[in-house]
């Protein structure tokens, strides 16, 4: 045991010693920490404000009035609330308080363009360089978008026409009202009070209220459709970091003859499993700073309360289970070449069997429980990932089958471990061609 940790303290400090491993591991937290500080700010600096004349051309002569009362500044600061309101039902508070601070309503005046009801004046108006205010916008009403034409099956419509460089905040501005206009007067065509039909079409969406054994807790939808695809991106980056690494390792030490010198002194066994343990200790280093980075991003926008903190545990297990699994394969590959191009044909399998996963976990999260997502939560090497997804999801699954998924994959990492120091052994000292997957069993076999 003495000598497996000093060849686990010699390979974590081999790779974390490296100035291309720290900068690729604290360069990306770095990133993401100045930005968990910096997004809430720069979210509610407010953004410069847009002023400027409109033209309506409105051959109806019943929509140019209340599309220019809507389009008043003090009325588009109240859509804009009534935009932040409804981002709040879909996403967190102070996200959405922080994105309508963005969302500075433009302040805009509705002028005359000689001649009235001309199209195509209007558009020569907005293109000619302005005396006074800057010239944004002109809407054209369709003749039929408020009355429809005989035999017509609907409404028409009206064309936005803008100068440019106009940002979208306010282009959306003004669909949004010609939008509210149109509706409006419509309705009153047909004798019908906007004021009472909109509550009537009107259902607030609230959050869903989770109801466990600990009692009520609140839900928020964007984070719990996002949270199984992060835990399940924490445990592959964390995994490939640790596995690669210790490929790439045995490999130089395999092709240097280094690895010559370490048999001198330990067995294969003791090798392998010193490698093991110190590039796991690298993993869960890298596990554990993008666990604390995200931890700091809940605290920031008041999300923490709704992570559960055993899913921290459950995936510190899992990954321990999964690195042993995919870490021996690699450990095995870098054993069994004496090259990085040599690899590639046994390493596409492996990353075939660790990207599968990734890919799947949307889906997983959207249906926790199908017959599908429950199937393959027992199929290792694919079942970690899967289970930590569902545990992860609004509909986490029973006790017992994330611990039934975490004794089959303790069973499936002996057996690949097993297979992985007998190809150690043999291939070690290997050189020559590099072998393919039916003589790594072979060589499972012999030893």
């Amino acid at each position: 045991m003495n000598r497996i940790a000093l060849v686990a303290r010699r390979e974590f400090l081999t790779t974390v010693s490296r100035k291309a491993f720290l900068f690729s591991i604290f360069l990306m937290p770095l990133l993401m920490a100045v930005m968990a500080v910096l997004l809430p700010r720069l979210l509610n600096s407010r953004s410069p404000e847009v002023s400027g004349e409109i033209v309506i051309v409105d051959p109806t002569q019943q929509v140019r009035e209340p599309l220019a009362q809507i389009l008043r500044p003090e009325a588009l600061a109240a859509q804009a609330e009534e935009t932040r309101r409804m981002a709040q039902e879909a996403a967190n508070a102070a996200i959405a308080n922080a994105a309508a601070a963005v969302l500075r309503p433009p302040q805009l005046r509705v002028v005359e363009a000689p001649p009235p009801g001309d199209v195509e004046a209007a558009k020569r108006w907005l293109s000619e360089p302005a005396q006074s205010a800057r010239r944004i916008a002109v809407i054209a009403i369709a003749p039929d978008a408020v009355e429809r034409q005989s035999g017509a099956a609907g409404f028409g419509g009206y064309e936005l026409f803008l100068r440019s460089n106009l940002d979208n905040g306010t282009e959306n501005a003004l669909h949004n009202s010609t939008r509210q206009a149109l509706l409006r007067t419509r309705l009153a065509v047909y004798g019908i009070a906007p004021q009472d039909i909109a509550p009537t079409l009107t259902v607030v969406r609230p959050d869903a209220v989770l109801v466990g054994r600990d009692g009520e807790q609140a839900g928020n939808r964007v984070f719990n459709t996002m949270l199984p695809v992060i835990m399940g991106f924490l445990l592959f980056m964390s995994v490939m970091m640790g596995g690669q690494a210790l490929m790439t390792s045995t490999i130089e030490e395999k092709s240097s003859r280094v690895v010559e010198v370490l048999l001198s002194a330990v067995s294969p066994l003791e090798l392998m499993w010193g490698k093991l343990l110190g590039q796991l200790g690298v993993g869960l280093m890298v596990l554990s700073i993008y666990l604390a980075l995200g931890v700091f991003w809940l605290l920031q926008f008041a999300l923490f309360g709704l992570l559960d903190p055993t899913l921290i545990l459950w995936l510190l297990v899992f990954f321990i289970v999964t690195y042993l699994v995919y870490g021996s394969l690699l450990l095995s590959v870098g054993a069994a070449v004496s090259q990085i191009s040599d690899a590639q044909a046994l390493l596409a399998p492996v990353m075939v069997l660790l990207v599968l996963p990734m890919m799947l976990l949307q889906f997983i999260g959207i249906a926790p429980n199908s017959t599908f997502s429950v199937a393959l939560s027992f199929i290792p090497p694919a079942n970690t990932f899967v289970m930590l997804a569902r545990m992860a999801s609004s509909t986490p699954p029973p006790l017992w089958q994330p611990l039934l998924s975490l004794g089959i994959s303790v069973l499936a990492a002996a057996g690949v471990v097993w297979f992985a120091a007998k190809v150690f052994r043999i291939g070690l000292l290997m050189t020559g061609k590099p072998p393919n997957f039916a003589t790594l069993l072979r060589w499972a076999r012999m030893a």
